[in-house]
């Protein structure tokens, strides 16, 4: 039986990017079914609620195998609901959003690491109130569990990699209780891990080391709690050449969600103008994840070999190629890494 994949559309550029990533899937002859339906700001506006995606979605996603969400807009007021991402992180407690970061032969740094982020605590568990009217006070919840949860799946991570360090950022100099519950179950896993060295740095020294002298994190992984890894994984970005470049999975005990890092830029809807490579890259993370090897490992290859040779790029990345002329070039060039097909350099 195959297996199925919500696909939600998003907002702003979501639509079309999602329907490039579709285009390379099909001509890499995924055989999974793919469930296109709406969410995010744009679908609420015109349905109302208390929630960007409706109880129909929410009956679809559960039961789906995975699911992958085009970039979506959130609202930054206190009337509108929780955005898409954190919702379904926390309704399917996935707890681990993964970003890798891996660079391109004409980056002036040549990087390999895996950001490994908690995601379902911290800040973002959005509890937050009023305490007078010009006052106000959010919660940063970590607890144990989800502690040992992300700091297990960092440390699995890099035994997949054969990495041989983690990096593990904190503030807890100042956060002495929430980051050293963390920190202690850092340690305390560390031990069943005794080949792999930890090393910690704080969140604003981590910034600047990434911005001075990334290369020093290569073959590593990063690991933190929320909203420090989602700076981290941003500032790192910036070395990829584009935020238009960086995908990312979010993975639980029994579910995953895939989405490229960036936002939905509703300026350049329907313009066929923005990077479609961290859609498709995120898309080929689902590949795998629902077993297609294959075809994920021909994606890369393909996205790789296209950015390297520089012909066929969007504005971001130097180019005047259009989102559906790059997409359609990887879909191509895709299928060709494929095995049984061979391989044609344009």
């Amino acid at each position: 039986m195959s297996k199925s994949a919500v696909i939600i559309k998003g907002d702003g550029t979501g639509p079309e990017l999602v329907d490039a990533m579709i285009q390379v899937l099909r001509e890499c002859k995924s055989k999974i079914k793919l469930v296109p339906c709406d969410a995010g700001s744009e679908w609420w506006k015109k349905n109302g609620g208390n929630s960007y995606i409706s109880d129909e979605v929410w009956n679809l996603l559960e039961n789906s195998d995975a699911c992958f969400k085009g970039p979506t807009t959130t609202i930054p007021t206190s009337t509108a609901p929780r955005s898409v991402a954190v919702s379904i992180r926390q309704k399917f407690n996935l707890f681990a959003n993964v970003r890798p970061i891996k660079t391109y032969k004409n980056s002036a740094h040549q990087l390999d690491f895996i950001c490994v982020r908690e995601a379902t605590e911290g800040l973002y568990s959005g509890i937050e109130f009023k305490i007078g009217d010009d006052s106000a006070i959010a919660v940063r919840k970590i607890t144990k569990k989800g502690c040992e949860k992300i700091v297990r799946h960092g440390f699995k991570s890099a035994n997949e990699m054969k990495f041989k360090k983690i990096y593990v950022i904190t503030k807890r100099n100042i956060l002495k209780e929430t980051d050293g519950i963390f920190w202690n179950t850092v340690q305390n896993i560390q031990s069943e891990f005794n080949e792999i060295v930890v090393e910690e740095y704080y969140i604003d020294n981590m910034t600047q080391q990434l911005v001075k002298n990334p290369e020093r994190f290569n073959k590593s992984i990063l690991l933190s709690t929320n909203l420090f890894m989602d700076i981290v994984s941003e500032c790192a970005s910036g070395h990829v050449g584009s935020i238009g470049n960086v995908y990312s999975g979010n993975y639980g005990d029994n579910y995953a969600m895939f989405e490229p890092a960036h936002g939905s830029a509703p300026k350049y809807a329907g313009s066929d103008k923005v990077n479609p490579v961290a859609t498709i890259l995120s898309g080929a993370l689902m590949t795998k994840y629902l077993g297609e090897n294959d075809i994920c490992n021909a994606i890369f290859a393909a996205t790789e070999e296209i950015i390297n040779e520089g012909k066929y790029l969007t504005y971001d990345l130097g180019g005047s190629a259009s989102l559906s002329k790059m997409a359609k070039e990887i879909a191509s060039r895709s299928r060709n890494y494929l095995p049984g097909y061979s391989k044609k350099i344009k």
